[in-house]
């Protein structure tokens, strides 16, 4: 396997578990205020998400992004440097 095979299997394997992380800690919580989110992508050290629901236009979006969502996902994981939410 080349290196360059090796990265993008890597970066794969990692947006895998990012997602799985998502789908069963992050929407459970979002869902019991009737929300959501989608996973959008991870490059570079930062994890995209769209907002759906309630969450979708929400004042506390921010502070459940920061606090709540980034703050799990760098805890599991070592070479996320950010989480955004994206349009």
């Amino acid at each position: 396997m080349s290196q360059d095979e090796s990265f993008f299997a890597k970066a794969t394997k990692d947006k895998a578990k990012i997602k799985a992380v998502l789908e069963k800690e992050i929407k459970p919580m979002l869902a019991m205020h009737l929300g959501s989110l989608d996973f959008i992508d991870f490059k570079d050290g930062i994890v995209k998400v769209r907002f759906q629901g309630t969450c979708k236009g929400c004042s506390l979006a921010s502070l459940t992004l920061k606090a709540g969502i980034e703050s799990i996902l760098k805890s599991k994981f070592s070479n996320i440097k950010s989480v955004e939410a994206v349009q």
